[in-house]
């Protein structure tokens, strides 16, 4: 079958960033003014779980949290390529040519000014440029983008930001807030006897980055649409439960959400996880959490 002409990117895209939407807006534009399709390959696992799983980053987005990011892009298409030690061996030059041209149908390669692809990151830009002008493809540099500051967005930053509980610093990278996917599971009904219900998506995946632990003010979007809410992340000391868990309490919603999938978007923290001494000492505290919650998610002006 031969292959579709094609506009094409490359890359983790991890978060689907600010960075990563210039890019694919410029794909999207690219293949419109050209007649071609667009097309964005990525890959899974992430690449240095294979190549070097020590050096293996935490990642911002898990599972179908990027598919779902990239959904609301206008690229037409989105390859998910199973990252191999085959994969992993090719030069840049093989993977051009026998993913890129021969599998794709790549006429256009889109980039960013620091992107490299390929066995030891061989494909920059370059090397490509020179490679086009043999294969008969055009290389598109994108320049870097920034928040204001004069750094450019990077998931390594958006990274350290979470990981430090600047939940602002990361969503303004983003350019959403920092966001946790999942499906609802039956919880041990602790937070109804509570007076406070919550749905549960229970220990969160391996390689997902979490904020530090904590009570955090949330918007969660849900197949009966957004609820603001509150959600503890970590464990339950009060109760002698020291186990991670994602449980949330939405606010003016009683709903059976059992085996949907969510997304909790976190807003901000408004206070670490502590044991209490008994029950009702927990339930006054979270009285006072909803007030502060509901604050945060109150609309400004």
């Amino acid at each position: 079958m031969t292959p579709v002409p094609s506009v094409v990117t490359v890359g983790t895209f991890d978060g689907v960033h600010l960075g990563h939407r210039a890019v694919l807006d410029r794909l999207a534009s690219r293949a419109r003014e050209s007649g071609l399709r667009s097309v964005l390959v990525t890959f899974e696992p992430h690449p240095l779980e294979v190549v070097n799983p020590a050096a293996a980053p935490p990642l911002l987005t898990v599972g179908s949290e990027k598919t779902e990011v990239l959904a609301e892009s206008s690229v037409d298409h989105v390859v998910v390529l199973p990252f191999t030690s085959t994969l992993a061996s090719y030069s840049a030059e093989q993977f051009v040519r026998l993913v890129l041209i021969d599998r794709i149908g790549m006429r256009e390669l889109l980039i960013g000014h620091d992107h490299g692809f390929g066995r030891g990151r061989g494909g920059n830009v370059d090397m490509l440029r020179v490679l086009a002008a043999r294969e008969g493809f055009r290389v598109d540099v994108i320049a870097p983008v920034g928040p204001g500051d004069g750094h450019a967005v990077s998931s390594t930053a958006i990274r350290r930001a979470v990981a430090g509980g600047d939940l602002a610093r990361a969503a303004e990278g983003l350019g959403r807030p920092y966001a946790i996917g999942g499906v609802v599971r039956a919880g041990d009904g602790r937070g109804r006897s509570l007076g406070f219900r919550t749905i549960n998506l229970g220990p969160p995946a391996p390689r997902k980055l979490l904020p530090p632990e904590g009570v955090y003010a949330v918007r969660v979007q849900t197949p009966a649409g957004a609820f603001g809410g509150m959600m503890n992340l970590g464990g339950r000391p009060t109760f002698g439960d020291q186990a991670v868990q994602i449980e949330v309490h939405l606010f003016d919603a009683d709903l059976d959400l059992y085996g949907a999938r969510v997304r909790i978007d976190l807003l901000s923290r408004l206070r670490e996880v502590r044991r209490f001494a008994d029950a009702e000492a927990l339930r006054a505290q979270l009285l006072a959490d909803e007030r502060a919650a509901r604050e945060q998610l109150r609309p400004v002006g």
